[in-house]
């Protein structure tokens, strides 16, 4: 990435994070200085000079950049790390906010509540992986994973598995018997075995060159009665993922019946 894209992507960035674009352009500009002038950051940014007063001063007041008041007036970002470290407190403090809110509000509730036969869908790693852990905290009796990518095993998921209940049984299945020994060595909790799922391998015929290779992500089977079975793109990362929940569900019947065919002989989830 050249110097270009990434102060684009650190403007875009900033402005995520709630900056103005010109009170964002103004930051980054300063970070490339050690002092800086209004006229030598409106050259540098392309940002008005009487609108690099306004920005300054936004900047200013979060605790962003210094100001010398001489003559020109000097300025200066603060150190990378407390910048990053205040705008991480902002955004926490926002998100915090934001929770707070939403949790005020009233629920409007429907006619037909059931879940019994409802499958709905998610996408983003990020997204679906919190899912995944979630589900897992809240197990009571079995938590049953097959692991589809090795990309999959992340420290998140890791540190779920391993502070989980030690009275509700862990099944993991995985591809490769190399998977397999990484995960007994991490998780010592779990009981698990390589799994004899043929489906869940990549498709690598001829007639899938053409198409992105997709394969099954992750297989979550939560107390028999949840589950979450999602599939990623190995190339790209890009996961998606189906989920429903009840033991009647439609989704999770076949979701027991299959996983079963691939388990150790001693455990059927079925």
């Amino acid at each position: 990435m050249d110097t270009s894209n990434q102060l684009n992507e650190a403007v875009d960035i900033l402005q995520q994070l709630g900056l103005k674009e010109y009170e964002a352009r103004c930051f980054v500009g300063l970070t490339r200085l050690e002092t800086g002038t209004a006229k030598k950051l409106s050259e540098m940014t392309e940002v008005p000079r009487t609108r690099v007063y306004d920005a300054i001063r936004v900047l200013e007041a979060q605790g962003l950049v210094e100001i010398q008041h001489s003559s020109p007036q000097q300025f200066r970002a603060v150190p990378l790390d407390e910048a990053t470290k205040t705008l991480q407190g902002q955004y926490e403090d926002r998100v915090e906010r934001l929770e707070d809110a939403l949790a005020t509000i009233e629920t409007i509730e429907t006619a037909d509540a059931s879940t019994a036969q409802q499958v709905w869908a998610m996408s983003g790693r990020e997204a679906i992986e919190n899912r995944a852990n979630d589900h897992i905290e809240t197990a009571t009796e079995e938590v049953v994973l097959v692991i589809g990518d090795d990309s999959l095993l992340t420290e998140s998921l890791l540190t779920a598995l391993t502070e989980m209940d030690p009275e509700v049984d862990l099944l993991i299945g995985t591809l490769s018997e190399s998977l397999e020994d990484e995960i007994e060595a991490q998780v010592p909790n779990a009981t698990t075995f390589t799994t004899g799922l043929e489906f869940l391998h990549p498709n690598t015929g001829p007639e899938e060159e053409e198409e992105e290779e997709v394969a099954i992500g992750r297989l979550l089977l939560i107390d028999r009665s949840t589950i979450l079975v999602s599939s990623i793109i190995p190339s790209t990362g890009k996961e998606q993922a189906i989920f429903g929940e009840g033991f009647g569900n439609g989704l999770v019947v076949i979701a027991r019946r299959i996983i079963s065919q691939g388990l150790i002989p001693q455990r059927d989830p079925a």
